[in-house]
């Protein structure tokens, strides 16, 4: 994700001929995603090194805050886009059915092709959500960072994350209950 997003991400404006500098993409990937994992590995290592004890210690203190992080994220977003998204229902839902659309024929996709190869289903269900991801975290923050907060591409990218997560978390629970379906294939 980190090598591809830049070059994928000036592939496609370059088609639709929004020319967007390599310098401010591969800062956007810089900011967004390096940094952040670099310092969260720095931290790993710290806290490893006073014992793993400490380190679940600590995990299990910022769990209920790292729990609120994407729903406050995503509270903020919708705070920033609410206007435009209750303005225009009509431009959300021309934003939302393709992304449905495609999570859904994906994740369905990878799941049933996963069954068919003989693939455990612990690895079939984190299989079809890779599938049916479309990594809008990342593009959130380059349409914010090009475009600012009250753009219509940060608007897409909103109602790609709003949508995403539900149908994400439906997907998890198809999957942990067509277990019992998954698990009975013919060998």
């Amino acid at each position: 994700m980190i090598v591809a997003f830049a070059p994928i991400v000036a592939l496609l404006l370059g088609l639709s001929a929004i020319a967007v500098p390599w310098d401010t993409l591969i800062m956007s990937v810089g900011l967004y995603v390096v940094i952040p994992v670099i310092i969260a590995q720095l931290m790993r290592r710290i806290l490893l090194t006073r014992g793993k004890t400490h380190f679940q210690r600590v995990v299990s203190a910022l769990g209920p805050y790292s729990n609120c992080a994407l729903p406050g994220t995503l509270v903020l977003l919708f705070a920033f886009q609410g206007q435009a998204i209750v303005k225009e229902p009509l431009v959300i839902a021309m934003l939302a059915v393709p992304i449905l659309i495609r999570v859904f024929l994906n994740s369905g996709l990878a799941y049933v092709l996963n069954r068919r190869l003989g693939v455990a289903h612990c690895v079939a269900g984190p299989s079809s959500l890779i599938g049916a991801s479309n990594f809008f975290e990342l593009a959130v923050a380059t349409a914010i960072s090009l475009f600012g907060f009250q753009s219509g591409a940060a608007l897409a990218t909103v109602v790609g994350v709003l949508i995403e997560v539900p149908v994400m978390l439906l997907v998890v629970g198809v999957a942990n209950r067509s277990q019992h379906w998954y698990e009975a294939r013919a060998n």
